[in-house]
């Protein structure tokens, strides 16, 4: 990989300081070149509603134009009732549509859950991970990132507290480039 790649970072949480905000800009932070990483936010999504595939509405035409644009995707999402959060399903679903018209179409893709709590959003990262092979996006299996204790994981700057997690964080975001590059080739 020697020119930019273009990764589309999507966060599950629409709250501007939480914990699934926060390890994307420390990923991005981290990120080996090429890898150029960008939050594409999802908040202002309308919700997906079949009626309007004829004529989308601008925000979802705008969502949708920016994920065609990407080389891979990164999802970091927390986990709501055991799943993904209604959000990000939606931008999904917005991004799916119409069938056969979708802007996720063969992206690599890895995922990334967060959660304060010591399973790490393991419901949400495989809820979300049913939706991508169906998506026919080649997804990173390994390492796998379920990231718990989520509250003790940033200093004051938003930067990784300490060692142990920056080394994993590093050797994840090392492997999804790898990943990248073997699925463009």
């Amino acid at each position: 990989m020697s020119s930019p790649v273009d990764v589309a970072v999507v966060v599950g949480s629409l709250r501007k300081e939480s914990f699934s905000r926060k390890l994307a800009k420390a990923l991005a932070a981290i990120a080996p070149p090429p890898l150029k990483l960008e939050i594409v936010e999802i908040g202002a999504l309308p919700l997906f509603n079949q009626d309007d595939e004829a004529n989308p509405p601008p925000p979802s035409v705008a969502f949708k134009s920016r994920i065609q644009k990407a080389d891979a995707v990164l999802f970091v999402t927390p986990e709501y009732n055991r799943s993904v959060p209604g959000v990000l399903k939606n931008a999904i679903d917005v991004a799916s549509r119409p069938y056969g018209k979708s802007a996720w179409d063969g992206k690599p893709a890895a995922v990334v859950s967060v959660s304060p709590g010591a399973i790490g959003a393991f419901g949400a990262n495989h809820h979300l991970r049913q939706s991508l092979v169906f998506l026919n996006m080649p997804t990173l299996q390994q390492p796998e990132a379920y990231i718990g204790q989520a509250a003790t994981l940033f200093d004051a700057g938003g930067k990784f507290a300490n060692e142990q997690t920056r080394e994993f964080a590093t050797k994840f975001m090392t492997a999804f480039a790898a990943w990248i590059e073997r699925c463009r080739n």
